[in-house]
């Protein structure tokens, strides 16, 4: 598992998984309750660990952070997240993959990653304070789902 000091300053781009679950035609957001991007509201998802596949990961993810499983219908998107340091230097770099899903069960729940959660209107995110790009990636994941 990568600590959250080898995040900072990497000597190279680091993977991630996430999944936007639709149910009902809402698809589940979480406000990030820990660093990076506290605060805003982004798709379930984290780090992959060494062994496992993308899918794995999303789907692992969700259901940690959330208490929600879904099945993966396919991939939505894939994000390159890179933050400069003060210096210009590379702060953070993470390359998110993101799955589309249908939920399966659970209702979701709040944790010490997933502050708070909602099932929301894709066209709702605009009005929520997201991580950068979060709506056209939900977006692309519905034209997926439905």
């Amino acid at each position: 598992m990568t600590s959250s000091d080898d995040r900072l300053h990497p000597t190279r781009p680091l993977l991630a998984a996430s999944i936007a679950c639709f149910r009902d035609g809402k698809v589940l957001v979480a406000r990030r309750g820990k660093p990076p991007s506290d605060r805003l509201w982004s798709l379930p998802g984290g780090m992959v660990e060494l062994g496992e596949t993308l899918a794995a990961a999303a789907l692992r993810e969700l259901e940690e952070e959330t208490g929600v499983t879904a099945e993966i219908v396919g991939l939505a998107d894939a994000v390159d997240v890179i933050a400069l340091d003060g210096s210009g230097a590379v702060e953070r770099h993470v390359a998110v993959i993101a799955f589309a899903g249908r939920w399966r069960s659970g209702d979701g729940e709040i944790g010490p990653e997933a502050a708070e959660i909602a099932w929301v209107a894709p066209d709702g995110l605009a009005a929520m304070d997201t991580t950068p790009g979060l709506a056209a990636v939900v977006a692309r994941a519905a034209r997926l789902v439905s």
